[in-house]
């Protein structure tokens, strides 16, 4: 144990320099904005040095997320694993997934490092940063950490386990099937199913048990490229190359900074005032403590985009109010839930910038075209709870304020504006073509500080919790990216993605046949795994499909938005209803839940098919 503490604690260093250089790059991005917008002054060399920061602050990430058990893992059954059984699973989980392909990612990554070395390799833009080896180095350093972090992981989970013999007997089982493996492949042996589909089967096997998502998809590359003759480790050569790709990609930068946003609104008790004034508002109203959650819903998903925040929040603080005034369990719980992920798809959502860096779309673009889908979906919420409160009136009451209406309306105004302003700011910049995501993220970020000072919570204990939990949800989106990339590299190699194409383009040949079949596959598999995952693995695979057709990419991009909202509510396993589960605790019942969230889950299908049907409607903002 004592190894275990002297490994964390790289961990816990690298993971507080990330945190320190997340508002570095929040203040730098800022500026640079400022200088560039107002004074036509930039600076190429400060532009690299900000992408540089993002790229440190996710690759130092790795290893401390980790160490923090943030990396993603579907918990469907993991949750009801014994101790012991979860000790084992981790310890599996490092030995199998994480270090091997920690170790491939190393040798690979050092050799890209070493040729940039040699070379003199330098920005190619005049002004740039010299010495680019420098940046491609964090790779390596960032992998080490991880393998570092990984031994630090199971020492821990050995140490643990009450029952160490369990492991010893499925390290056996483990040693034994891999020499059967290795007897098969050194004999040639055909595969009984073709490869493609073994990856995947393979992929949601080890998902379902609870292995962490992004180690899952890299090791299951790393296995199938191992064992397939035609391709060999050097089809992952190009792994580390890819990953610098990802690093460069100025978009992706967005996502931390509107993390650390979200973050900081969320800890600035402005959803707690608009959740009080909204409520006061609409409470006369029968149904009007589930519209003001709406209303307060789509605020904040416009502000903040977290979902499990925004569920988690009101669950704490609208439910115990709606359950003292007689409402309904199920439309409480269900209106909490489906207004908590309306982040999904109401910009700036991290989903569609996501998906804008995966299909090849301006982002801007996407947002523009996610505000009639995200308002439709507001108004039918509202038009449902109108019309449940119509039709049992008991299970849905009004609320007699005593304070004067004119007084309930002015808090609610002094309440909502801020944040308006804020969303103002932030989409409007974008919308007009003034900044880009990223400049805007990082105004937001101001923003959302000036609005915590406003409220007096602004201190260093609330930047400390930001930019910290930044860290570690940053990491383990683009880990899951970078695993999901490797998964790709040896899911084309094997002729995956032509044999997608030549189905749909050639078997079916059906426009409309393959969207309906790419729907059903997203909303299917958001029952079980979480929207990253979709989007870096599935939505990859339907790019070159999406352009053979000739569909609209943005109109599909914003069907696929629509769809992975839908699984976060989509039982038995939706995120949403595990966030309201357990901020809720024995306030209302599992089936409660489940109950609540079906209208909400028509009425997005409702929403999907009215898009599908009217798709110029998302270009109601301009295209």
């Amino acid at each position: 144990m004592q190894i275990s503490y002297i490994l964390d604690r790289f961990s816990k260093y690298a993971g507080f320099i990330a945190a320190v250089l997340v508002v570095l790059l929040s203040l730098l991005v800022a500026y640079d904005a400022g200088m560039r917008y107002l004074f036509s002054e930039g600076s190429i060399a400060l532009q690299e040095v900000e992408w540089h920061l993002f790229d440190i602050i996710f690759l130092l990430g790795l290893s401390y997320a980790l160490k923090h058990d943030k990396h993603v893992r579907v918990d469907i059954f993991f949750e009801r694993y014994s101790h012991d059984t979860k000790a084992i699973v981790q310890i599996l989980s490092m030995l199998l997934l994480v270090i091997p392909f920690s170790l491939l990612f190393v040798s690979d990554a050092f050799d890209m490092t070493w040729q940039s070395y040699l070379q003199h390799e330098v920005s190619p833009d005049p002004g740039g940063l010299g010495s680019r080896w420098v940046i491609k180095a964090f790779l390596v350093a960032a992998f080490v950490l991880l393998i570092l972090q990984a031994v630090s992981e199971i020492l821990k989970a050995y140490h643990q386990l009450q029952d160490k013999k369990n492991l010893w007997r499925i390290l056996g089982i483990v040693t034994l099937l891999g020499a059967m493996v290795y007897l098969a492949w050194f004999n040639r042996m055909a595969f009984w199913f073709d490869p493609v589909f073994l990856m995947f089967a393979m992929a949601l096997v080890l998902l379902m048990l609870g292995f962490q998502v992004a180690f899952v998809f890299g090791a299951v590359a790393l296995f199938f490229a191992l064992i397939t003759d035609e391709m060999g480790l050097h089809v992952l050569e190009m792994l580390p190359y890819r990953t610098y790709g990802i690093m460069g990609n100025v978009t992706l930068m967005a996502v931390p900074l509107f993390i650390f946003m979200g973050l900081i609104l969320e800890k600035s008790k402005m959803a707690e005032n608009l959740l009080m004034s909204m409520g006061q508002l609409f409470g006369s109203v029968r149904g009007g403590l589930a519209i003001s959650v709406v209303l307060v819903g789509a605020i904040l998903a416009a502000s903040t985009g977290i979902v499990g925040a925004s569920v988690v929040m009101m669950s704490l603080i609208a439910l115990p109010l709606m359950l003292k005034h007689n409402y309904s369990p199920a439309l409480a719980s269900g209106s909490i839930a489906a207004s908590g992920t309306l982040g999904q798809l109401i910009p700036p959502s991290i989903v569609l910038i996501v998906l804008g860096d995966q299909m090849h779309l301006s982002v801007g673009d996407l947002f523009k075209a996610a505000v009639v889908p995200g308002l439709l979906l507001i108004v039918l919420y509202i038009l449902y709870i109108l019309v449940f409160a119509f039709v049992r009136k008991e299970a849905a009451p009004a609320i007699v304020s005593e304070e004067s209406y004119g007084k309930v309306a002015k808090a609610a105004f002094k309440a909502i504006l801020p944040p308006l302003l804020l969303i103002g700011a932030v989409l409007g910049s974008i919308f007009a073509g003034i900044a880009s995501p990223t400049e805007s993220a990082a105004i937001g970020v101001l923003g959302a500080m000036g609005l915590a000072a406003m409220n007096r919570v602004l201190g260093f204990d609330l930047i400390h919790y930001a930019s910290i939990e930044t860290v570690k949800l940053t990491a383990m989106i683009f880990m899951i990216l970078i695993g999901a990339t490797a998964f790709s590299l040896v899911f084309n190699e094997l002729g995956g993605g032509d044999m997608a194409l030549t189905f749909f383009t050639g078997e079916m040949g059906d426009k409309w046949a393959f969207i309906l079949i790419a729907m059903l596959v997203i909303f299917l598999l958001g029952f079980f795994i979480d929207f990253i995952e979709i989007a870096f693995v599935v939505v990859p695979i339907l790019v070159p499909i999406v352009a053979s057709f000739h569909i609209d990419p943005i109109w599909f991009a914003i069907l696929i938005a629509m769809n992975l909202q839908a699984s976060f509510l989509t039982p038995p396993f939706g995120f949403a209803l595990f966030y309201l589960k357990g901020a809720a605790g024995d306030k209302v019942s599992t089936g409660a839940i489940y109950r609540g969230v079906v209208p909400f889950i028509l009425l997005q299908v409702v929403a999907l098919g009215i898009i599908v049907v009217f798709p110029e409607l998302i270009y109601l903002f301009g295209k």
